[in-house]
């Protein structure tokens, strides 16, 4: 289950997705797999191969890619999901879901 943020952030993460930006948001979530992740962080992009490429640099690897199929995105969870935000210098979702 999502929740933390307001729909017109998730607006403007699907329309930069399907501009085949790469494109971040963060939330609050809860998922009985995942007992001990309170947040995810979605990095989109509908440009697959600009995905791919994006996550290399990260050693993310192209099969953990969620192909949904207009919002193909990966899944970031911590510790990693901070060190990467704060690499992309977006501290503000950083901050407002305490991922330090």
């Amino acid at each position: 289950m999502a929740f933390g943020i307001k729909r017109n952030e998730l607006k403007k993460w699907q329309q930069h997705v399907l501009a085949g930006e790469i494109a971040f948001i963060t939330h609050y979530w809860l998922d009985d797999r995942f007992p001990d992740c309170t947040s995810v962080t979605k990095v989109g992009c509908a440009d697959l191969e600009k995905l791919i490429r994006w996550g290399k640099q990260y050693q993310l690897q192209p099969e953990w890619i969620h192909l949904d199929p207009q919002y193909p995105h990966f899944d970031l969870f911590a510790p990693r999901q901070a060190e990467i935000l704060l690499a992309e210098g977006i501290e503000d979702q950083v901050n407002r879901f305490n991922l330090f």
